[in-house]
């Protein structure tokens, strides 16, 4: 993949992430700008920023209005309800996206059945390693098979 098609492909994300923040709440260009630096460590160029924006309010998705700042003015992006909608489906898609790509490295807790991507806590019961999302579920989980003396039955 030549850096043209890496920095294509990163950009995509970088709108994927504009498209975020806007759905938090209404916000200026400059706040896309910082909020974007802040929590992925990684500049956004106004370039993208900017036009993206106007694309978006071409095609319905936000508006804005114009807010005084001192003797200037801003303009302050907000989703449109299609806007909104828009970004419901792609959370939706890129969430069970992600869920394909971190399922195989899941880990299921032996008492609760939450889904435990890192760390968890492993402890041998039984004479076999099992896997719990913290101690406290392995208490319990122990402290339930002490009660009903019930031995678990390991496939």
């Amino acid at each position: 993949m030549s850096s043209i098609e890496v920095d294509e492909f990163l950009s995509d994300f970088s709108r994927f992430y504009i498209l975020m923040i806007l759905y938090e709440g209404p916000c200026h260009g400059y706040s896309i700008l910082s909020k974007f630096k802040k929590r992925l460590g990684k500049k956004v160029s106004p370039s993208l920023v900017y036009p993206f924006l106007q694309r978006l309010e071409e095609k319905g998705l936000v508006k804005h209005t114009i807010e005084p700042v001192g003797e200037k003015e801003r303009k302050v992006y907000e989703l449109t309800d299609e806007g909104n909608d828009l970004c419901r489906r792609l959370f939706k898609r890129f969430a069970a996206l992600v869920s394909t790509a971190i399922e195989p490295s899941l880990n299921v807790c032996a008492h609760c059945g939450c889904k435990v991507y890192e760390g968890g806590y492993r402890e041998v019961i039984y004479g076999k390693e099992t896997m719990f999302c913290c101690k406290h579920c392995a208490e319990s989980y122990k402290r339930e098979r002490e009660e009903t003396k019930e031995k678990p039955i390991f496939g």
